[in-house]
């Protein structure tokens, strides 16, 4: 099964939101930082690569907030990993996304997120950070 890692960067309240390009799959939806874990590698330091690749940044992870598996239609199941960031290095470099924007948490549920996302949205929006 093709494992999917995805990073949750907080700052001030927020948390990073990013938007895919025209040109990717599932264009212009809105995610977290992330990607596929590679066959052999471990999924955190997946994640940690991934974030480098993506935004540039020299991530420490935190604790995983969510793990769940999901399909989209017509494909196989995916797991799906969720991990807080809990500090970085580095300006984040938003060149790889269409755009990226630091959103309260209730405010995730407006954007129009990848269906596999949508649960650690609501679980996201339903609390608050800390």
């Amino acid at each position: 099964m093709l494992t999917v890692v995805a990073g949750l960067l907080v700052s001030d309240g927020r948390i990073l939101a990013c938007r895919r390009r025209s040109d990717q799959d599932h264009a212009s939806k809105w995610e977290f930082p992330g990607g596929k874990v590679e066959p052999g590698e471990d999924p955190r330091d997946a994640l940690v690569r991934e974030l480098r690749e993506e935004l540039r940044i020299e991530a420490t992870l935190g604790d995983e907030f969510m793990r769940y598996e999901f399909g989209y239609a017509g494909k196989e199941p995916i797991e799906l990993i969720f991990y807080w960031v809990e500090t970085y290095d580095g300006a984040l470099n938003d060149e790889f996304f269409a755009e990226t924007k630091w959103v309260v948490p209730g405010g995730l549920v407006s954007l129009d997120f990848l269906e596999g996302d949508a649960r650690v949205v609501a679980e996201l929006a339903s609390r608050p950070l800390g």
